[in-house]
């Protein structure tokens, strides 16, 4: 069952200020059909002695009005544009969603783990947008005492509007203006989103990129993802661990190539897949510093493309972790300034999306400084998704430094194989 949650009061928190009254073009990275979605955080806080529920509350309301002043597109509705090449965010105003809720069982230790199935904490968000061309706010926030006095925190980002790195950079502006901040003491934030779109002559016939192309399903991987039930994992991985993983996959390799190979590496295992099914994973390289000139600093908009590495199936299981992690970081350093350009050119035409079919997307939250948002309750003990989905999820592990964890849902007849995969790492 999902948890219980009372809704105390939903309202629209507009600027606290007046704000520009026009429409803003966005990129073609915002545009692209990946990012047409809404991507959920979900912060757990533990009980804090004497905490003031209702000045934590209307601290938080008013801090989002203000946060709304600089920000404020986040506070517009986004469309398509006329001309049917992109989208745009109307700017009036018009508010993000507030919600104050309660819940009447969860308490903090539930989410330790992972949960017991991919909606349990759904009710900690409760407006879902499905189409966010409709007309729906572009962020909303619900904030959730729990049953033994702690809080969650929920967020909801229309991904059209910001990138991971720019939701952080908000929230941690936000919590800083909850906390009594006269005004914003990070990056100021910058549109500027001509800066990622396509310069020169169209060559979008003649571009091949690997993401945004089909593998042969010689496995029946749709129809197996269509029917059978997912179940959520979430496993931590030490300083200690991690340092085990590179050693293994050889001299300089990162954290991430070691760790996301190794996910890929288990999940294409455990999924029992024919021999020469090829696999691949996707995963966002942040592009702020790698075009010319680099982007501003307070650019919040997408600044990211798909990294891609694809293997068969059997060199995933007989080569090992160093051939996994080699090529995820092939996939990394392909990502330069023409790649970029390569990129917004594909997405701009619309002639770009992700086929999902023996495609694991995984996503990194770690570096985000999620971890660090406070809005009066202290840092968050718990950082992760609203709902545990078949797209993986690389997060902080609140209070310890160099450490990682991996949330995944898979499907049931998976679940053994790849646990036992991903928990030793010498298999």
């Amino acid at each position: 069952m999902a948890s219980s949650v009372h809704i105390n009061q939903a309202l629209l928190i507009t600027p606290s200020e007046p704000t520009p009254n026009h429409i803003l073009p966005l990129s073609a990275l915002d545009s692209q059909l990946f990012v047409r979605f809404t991507f959920e955080y979900l912060l757990v806080y533990e009980p804090r002695p004497g905490a003031d529920r209702h000045a934590i509350a209307h601290n938080v309301k008013s801090a989002l009005a203000r946060a709304l002043v600089p920000y404020y597109p986040l506070a517009g509705r986004v469309r398509a544009r006329a001309d049917g090449l992109g989208l745009e965010v109307v700017c009036r105003a018009q508010g993000v969603a507030f919600i104050d809720a309660t819940s009447t069982s969860t308490t903090v230790s539930e989410f330790e783990s992972a949960p017991r199935h991919e909606a349990q904490w759904w009710n900690f968000l409760s407006l879902h947008v499905a189409d966010v061309l409709i007309g729906a706010p572009p962020l909303i926030v619900q904030f959730t005492w729990l049953h033994d006095g702690g809080a969650a925190l929920a967020v909801g980002f229309n991904h059209c509007l910001c990138d991971g790195i720019g939701s952080g950079e908000f929230l941690n502006s936000f919590a800083e203006l909850a906390l009594g901040q006269p005004a914003l003491r990070g990056p100021r934030p910058i549109w500027s989103r001509h800066l990622l779109d396509p310069v020169g002559p169209s060559r979008v016939g003649s571009l091949s990129l690997l993401e945004f192309e089909s593998v042969p399903d010689i496995s029946g991987l749709a129809a197996r993802f269509s029917w059978e039930r997912l179940v959520p994992t979430c496993i931590t991985f030490d300083k200690s661990r991690l340092d085990e993983m590179k050693k293994l996959a050889g001299p300089g390799r990162t954290s991430f190539d070691v760790l996301s190979g190794h996910v890929w590496r288990s999940w294409a295992r455990a999924l029992d897949l024919a021999r020469d099914q090829r696999v691949k994973l996707a995963f966002s390289v942040n592009v702020r510093q790698r075009v010319r000139p680099s982007l501003p600093s307070g650019y919040y908009g997408n600044a990211f493309v798909l990294g891609c590495a694809e293997a068969r199936v059997a060199d995933l299981a007989e080569k090992g972790l160093g051939f996994a992690a080699e090529a995820v970081a092939g996939a990394k350093e392909r990502v330069g300034e023409e790649r970029v350009r390569e990129v917004v050119e594909s997405v701009s035409w619309k002639r770009a999306s992700v086929d999902p079919v023996g495609v694991l997307v995984l996503t990194q939250w770690s570096r985000l400084g999620l971890q660090s948002v406070d809005f009066g309750m202290g840092r968050p003990v718990q950082v992760g998704p609203v709902c545990c989905s078949k797209y993986c999820t690389v997060l902080p592990v609140c209070g310890v430094d160099n450490a990682l964890k991996v949330n995944l849902a898979v499907p049931l007849t998976a679940l053994d194989q790849y646990l036992y995969f991903l928990t030793n790492i010498d298999v």
